[in-house]
């Protein structure tokens, strides 16, 4: 009776077995030729399309874009005055076209205002500055060699005959000849083509350099 009981248990327990092996058999994927597939890897999830992203801009070496260069001193010729057609009213001067010229053979710029004083007998430490108002405004004018552009440079005007008077009780003052300061191009002594140049009170309206000639 105890050997059967033993018997029983060894075949039970044999049977487990077997049962196990089968399940972990059949758990395990095989080829065709019994080995073991290896799992397959997960699809790539594909990247979504679109226009490239924008370049960054990138800065360029530079200087001044190859343009003209401002205009020097020994590339203009500040020449004679002459009275304006329209002036106010008086026996002086009134006031003065001057024109610039580029005598050189390359282009050149002018922009700004002019300075004004009265010369001073060959002596620039003896010149009479003039205090200017600016009328209009400024921009900048290329000139192509032999380019002209013009100033115009309105005084105070002297009032009555002979020596005149000042409407302010100024004494007039008369300049045989002007120093013209040119921005960037120097200073230029220029006299009037038809007398001199008679103001009151030390004063002139400028306008800027431009290359239309005002009347």
């Amino acid at each position: 009776m105890q050997y059967t009981t033993a018997v029983g248990r060894s075949a039970a327990a044999l049977v487990a077995m077997v049962a196990v092996s089968a399940l972990m058999a059949g758990c395990t994927p095989a080829g065709a030729d019994g080995a073991i597939a290896e799992p397959s890897a997960p699809p790539v999830a594909s990247l979504p399309t679109g226009p490239p992203p924008a370049a960054t801009p990138t800065a360029t070496g530079g200087g001044t874009g190859g343009g003209p260069k401002a205009c020097t001193i020994d590339q203009i010729e500040v020449s004679e005055a002459h009275q304006a057609e329209v002036r106010p009213p008086g026996t002086g001067t009134g006031a003065a076209i001057v024109p610039v010229t580029n005598t050189s053979t390359q282009p050149c710029t002018l922009r700004g205002f002019p300075t004004v004083a009265g010369a001073g007998q060959g002596s620039p430490d003896k010149n009479h500055p003039l205090t200017v108002t600016h009328s209009g405004p400024a921009a900048t004018v290329s000139l192509a060699p032999g380019g002209r552009a013009w100033t115009k440079l309105t005084f105070v005007n002297v009032q009555g005959e002979a020596d005149g008077y000042c409407a302010s009780g100024a004494t007039p003052a008369a300049f045989p000849t002007l120093v013209l300061g040119v921005p960037g191009a120097g200073s230029h002594q220029i006299a009037m083509d038809d007398g001199v140049f008679a103001a009151c009170d030390d004063k002139a309206a400028v306008t800027a350099f431009s290359p239309t000639k005002p009347s």
